[in-house]
């Protein structure tokens, strides 16, 4: 039996090969013979209440120059596919709401979602991370200004960043008497209208922000340490870090262990959880990455690893 395979992405031709996750997961299931079908946001719909999609099907390569080929075109439903990977970039907007809940009713008649649609919506990745407080540094989640100042005043050196960015963006350190702190807290916060999240600072991130990844729970052996940049408190690879792989510690495995059931429970069969020093800081859902790097590393194949769990969803012989 061939998997028919649909992946929902940011438009492909805007990728950068030699990391991106997604491209990795499809050359994977290109490996195994499964027919993919490419799609974006726009080009899901509902009718009559079936989940639809305009979509390519496609075939990709490992080639920084030449790394994809769109085939024929089609309007098939969801239903028919057997498995959908969701890989929308954050921010978890308006938009990508609707667009789980088309996925949700694909579901509901039988195609596989990854990672599931209701977990994308309840799971914030800052806000999810707190379900496990035993793992997490001091941190706290509020808009009002008064508050969050005295978080500081407690803890002297805090980062402050927004509930639903990515990649770094508008993330503040503030140490001890910053000049900075009221305009910092009143911009994130748009004056006290808007939750974000403040975090004490963790001087161990000058030894990486690790990324690791767990596939149904499992995680992968290796995780991605990434470096800041000298003059940044950011470790993001897009925000100018260094990536260096190594092995998992014990208090990383042990922090596994701690999440581990609520990810399976919650359908989240592909996960990248962001770890600093001894403390979880993130859980990511929605389109986690890192594959490319920690196999070039170490010789692995995650995203093959990924497409044996889904065979074994789907209940297939591998």
């Amino acid at each position: 039996m061939s998997v028919k395979l649909g992946v929902v992405m940011d438009p492909i031709e805007s990728i950068v090969v030699k990391k991106d996750t997604t491209l990795a997961m499809l050359l994977a299931a290109q490996k195994r013979g499964w027919v993919i079908y490419y799609m974006l946001q726009a080009g899901l719909y509902m009718d009559q209440g079936s989940s639809r999609a305009i979509c390519h099907t496609l075939s990709v390569e490992d080639d920084e120059n030449d790394w994809y080929r769109l085939g024929s075109k089609s309007d098939l439903a969801l239903s028919d596919l057997d498995v959908v990977l969701m890989r929308i970039d954050p921010p978890v907007d308006m938009n990508y709401i609707y667009t789980t809940y088309l996925l949700e009713q694909a579901q509901r008649e039988g195609t596989l979602i990854v990672n599931d649609p209701q977990s994308l919506r309840d799971c914030n990745e800052k806000l999810f991370a707190t379900q496990f407080p035993q793992c997490c540094p001091p941190l706290m989640v509020g808009c009002a200004i008064e508050r969050l100042k005295a978080f500081h005043d407690q803890h002297e050196d805090v980062i402050y960043k927004p509930l639903d960015g990515m990649g770094g963006a508008s993330i503040f350190r503030v140490t001890a008497n910053d000049p900075n702190l009221n305009v910092i807290i009143e911009t994130l916060t748009v004056n006290g209208s808007k939750q974000i999240m403040a975090q004490k600072f963790l001087p161990e991130i000058a030894d990486g922000d690790k990324r690791i990844l767990l596939i149904d729970g499992e995680p992968v052996r290796y995780t991605l340490a990434r470096i800041p940049a000298d003059d940044e408190t950011r470790g993001n690879l897009a925000a100018g870090g260094t990536g260096v792989a190594q092995e998992l510690s014990d208090r990383d495995r042990w922090i596994c262990e701690q999440i581990s059931p609520v990810l399976k429970e919650k359908g989240l069969m592909f996960v990248g959880i962001d770890v600093i020093g001894d403390y979880l800081t993130e859980i990511n859902v929605t389109s986690p990455t890192c594959i490319r790097e920690i196999d070039r590393a170490f010789d692995l194949d995650i995203a093959g690893d990924l497409m044996t769990c889904i065979e074994q969803k789907l209940q297939l012989p591998h």
